[in-house]
């Protein structure tokens, strides 16, 4: 029970957190997120699963509770350790923003509270035991982020944010509205009181979700706010916003399977296609962070994918959702170590041999290409259930089904391509003749931290305990 106490922890911290100086308003929001990371990954060794009642209301709103079971704590780890580790990489890099922008050291008081109050939020949404409360974090987390960009963003920053604000308010709307659907079918938005979920309710959050993550079309409005966000912003956004969309859905997958059980094949295909397009996109970007935001949405794909393929897939699910959150947190960091270390450099056609000079950067990045490639870190083994799916599901018929199978394996190699490409492009070759800055330690110790998290969680006891609690939730056997 005291995990669901430590939750108030960071909130309280990010309310603080503007009456002190940078530095200690830095360590007081990055530990608040360490005190519930410690709480949840003791919850998940307990296989702990428990509702804690905050108020009731009346029909067709139900009871607000605390959520905390293993799927939950999998989730609210991952926030957890991110939000932490870019809030201390956040005091050197966001001072030097100001100082691009003319502004002085104390508008740092008015981000670290926003800052805060975005990453909590993402923290209460994934143990929201209604779906409204889910939804009242969805749109402070969409705020918060919004203000973020409008504010301490690069280029066109306001309209970024705007088109950002736009897209993702349609994609909570049609989510509302679904889930407004549901409980008028149920009489309840909470949760555990929910027995089914119509197919319009479940048609409108889907394509809310979809665009969120985003697949292939409504993805338009991601490579632009992941690009122009301040940099730690952008290591929220992509590892830990967007996948929460993934979050949503398995909820509603858990409550009701109809809607994908039925479009199984549709959803397959189009998380297929959505994932190659954005996978070869990749090779065209110019610019690193835009780069980043492109392998995005390609592995948003794995999340629909995961959703396709039953028991199996769902625990590729919450693997692939923590695999990408460590791996793409600690890209994006590395692109702002280079931004800060050379004057704003971004276009990748200007860089090579950056390991010459930023050696500490250049590891990190091969840590986190590494997630995304599924090699030696957590996301191996995302990609193997995702793959075990595939067999569950099909295998009666692999071969009338196998296009799609070998598709599904050319994402995989398409990810470690990409990956590696975009490595050696940026870190290896012939160094440019470039000064070799000094690192502050803020901008690389948090991101070896992330990356060491990523690679223990594939040994006992971390993956065994990981492993037994997703599956007492989904079910099924292993």
């Amino acid at each position: 029970m005291i995990l669901v106490y430590f939750l108030l922890v960071p909130i309280l911290a990010s309310l603080l957190a503007p009456f002190l100086n940078p530095k200690r308003a830095t360590h007081l929001v990055s530990i608040s997120f360490l005190i519930p990371f410690m709480a949840a990954l003791v919850s998940l060794f307990q296989f702990s699963s428990y509702d804690f009642p905050i108020m009731n209301f009346s029909p067709p709103i139900g009871e607000f509770y605390i959520l905390v079971d293993p799927v939950s704590n999998a989730f609210g780890l991952t926030v957890c350790i991110i939000s932490a580790m870019v809030g201390y990489y956040s005091f050197p890099y966001m001072i030097h923003r100001f100082e691009e922008m003319g502004l002085g050291e104390e508008e740092y008081r008015k981000y670290i509270i926003i800052y805060g109050v975005y990453a909590a939020s993402m923290l209460w949404l994934v143990y929201s035991g209604n779906l409204i409360l889910l939804y009242i974090f969805l749109e402070i987390s969409l705020i918060t982020s919004f203000l973020l960009i409008y504010m301490y963003g690069y280029g066109n920053r306001r309209w970024v944010a705007l088109l950002y604000f736009v897209w993702t308010n349609v994609a909570g709307v049609l989510t509302l509205v679904g889930f407004l659907l549901t409980a008028m079918d149920n009489s309840t938005l909470a949760i555990k009181g929910i027995s089914a979920v119509g197919m319009t309710a479940w048609l409108l959050i889907f394509v809310g979700m979809l665009v969120k993550l985003p697949g292939l079309g409504p993805h338009i409005w991601l490579p632009w706010a992941h690009a122009e966000a301040p940099t730690p912003v952008s290591a929220l956004l992509s590892p830990l916003t967007v996948g929460l969309a993934g979050y949503v859905l398995l909820r509603m997958y858990l409550i009701d399977s109809s809607f994908i059980d039925t479009y199984r094949d549709i959803i397959m295909v189009y998380a297929i296609v959505s994932s190659i397009y954005a996978g070869f996109a990749v090779f065209r970007q110019t610019d690193y962070k835009r780069l980043l935001a492109y392998s995005t949405v390609s592995q948003m794909g794995y999340i629909l994918i995961g959703l396709c393929l039953g028991t199996f897939g769902l625990i590729g699910v919450v693997i692939q959702y923590m695999s990408h959150a460590f791996g793409k947190s600690i890209l994006f960091m590395t692109a702002g170590g280079i931004i800060a270390s050379y004057h704003g450099l971004r276009d990748v056609r200007k860089m090579g041999g950056l390991h010459e000079y930023i050696p500490s950067i250049s590891n990190a990045a091969l840590i986190g290409f590494m997630n995304l490639g599924g090699i030696l870190a957590i996301g191996m083994f995302g990609e193997f259930f995702i793959l075990r799916g595939v067999v569950d599901i099909y295998g009666s018929n692999l071969m009338s089904y196998l296009p799609l199978i070998l598709a599904l394996v050319f994402i995989f190699v398409l990810s470690g391509w990409y990956s590696f490409y975009t490595l050696r492009k940026i870190f290896y070759g012939t160094p440019r003749g470039m000064e070799k800055p000094r690192i502050s330690r803020y901008l690389d110790l948090p991101l070896y931290i992330i990356g060491i998290l990523s690679i223990i969680f594939i040994f006992p006891p971390l993956i065994t305990v990981l492993l037994k609690g997703i599956k007492a939730v989904i079910g099924g056997g292993i």
